[in-house]
């Protein structure tokens, strides 16, 4: 059977009212007026058919229905008060499941999450990888994110990084094979292929370097593996910014040339509305979009 409870807002009135013995005391701590707390007590003595106070001239007594109601409601709202001081300690560490692709993973958030660990060590961060929009409503994720142009439907996206696309090889690539002083001279390498995103035809276009063949050379299904295949020297791709950075700050990848194009889309940090207010999630939020602005 349902339970038939008094209203929580009467009974919290009663308890601050009962252990003060004070109407005028539990509207301050309550920050409501002191007719509001008369109200809420005449209410819950209406709900209940008993008297909970005796009101003399100068003070406030509790009668013996009240003395038996105050211990119980007491414990009651402590019980309340400590489970959702637990949820909020234990929403503030544990794990954190976060979705992405393939490419942002292992090319820029994988390096860098010591960093997010030597400051919230409370937390234990969950990577997951899948080409799919994560379902929030379905799968046991916390946040996500996602590459495209923003304004998914049910969600909050807040923008993490944009970027741009440039050619990069191996430095080795330079020291044994041909220069690349131009970027006609791309027609004397090979050129790497990233299905994700094909860009060659446009950069080309872009840096006057029509008579280069755009579509020969190898392709990968992902992103990073094509940065591998750069790295290991076995030719040149056009480099995503975001996912060649610390690479080229390693040396591992040059970059021959300077001219860039802009990317379409971005990558956003995703979450179910509700998700705005839990404090792992905005604290992995706010380092998230540190990490970015740094570069």
């Amino acid at each position: 059977m349902p339970r038939r409870l008094p209203p929580l807002k009467a009974l919290r009135t009663f308890e601050a009212a009962a252990r003060h013995l004070s109407f005028t005391r539990a509207a301050e701590e309550l920050n409501v007026t002191q007719a509001a707390i008369s109200h809420q007590v005449k209410a819950l003595e209406e709900h209940l058919g008993v008297n909970l106070f005796r009101r003399l001239n100068r003070a406030l007594l509790l009668t013996d229905e009240g003395q038996a109601l105050l211990a119980p409601v007491g414990e009651a709202l402590d019980l309340m008060a400590a489970a959702a001081e637990r949820l909020r300690t234990e929403d503030a560490g544990g794990a954190l499941t976060v979705s992405t692709l393939d490419s942002i993973a292992a090319g820029w958030l994988v390096p860098r999450l010591r960093r997010f660990r030597a400051r919230h060590p409370e937390i234990d961060v969950r990577v997951t990888t899948t080409d799919q929009l994560v379902d929030f409503a379905r799968e046991d994720v916390d946040m996500a994110i996602r590459y495209g142009s923003g304004g998914w439907p049910g969600v909050t996206a807040v923008r993490l990084m944009t970027e741009e696309l440039f050619p990069v090889c191996s430095p080795a690539l330079l020291e044994n094979g041909p220069p690349l002083d131009a970027p006609s001279d791309l027609c004397h390498h090979t050129l790497l292929h990233d299905e994700m995103r094909e860009d060659w035809p446009m950069w080309l276009m872009a840096a006057g370097a029509t008579e280069v063949d755009a579509t020969r050379g190898p392709r990968f299904s992902h992103s990073h593996l094509v940065i591998q295949a750069a790295i290991a020297g076995e030719g040149v791709v056009l480099g995503r910014s975001a996912l060649v950075a610390d690479d080229l700050a390693a040396g591992r990848l040059i970059r021959p040339f300077a001219i860039a194009l802009p990317a379409e889309f971005a990558y956003y940090v995703v979450f179910p509305p509700a998700g705005a207010g839990r404090p792992k999630v905005r604290a992995f939020t706010a380092w998230l979009l540190e990490e970015a602005g740094q570069g």
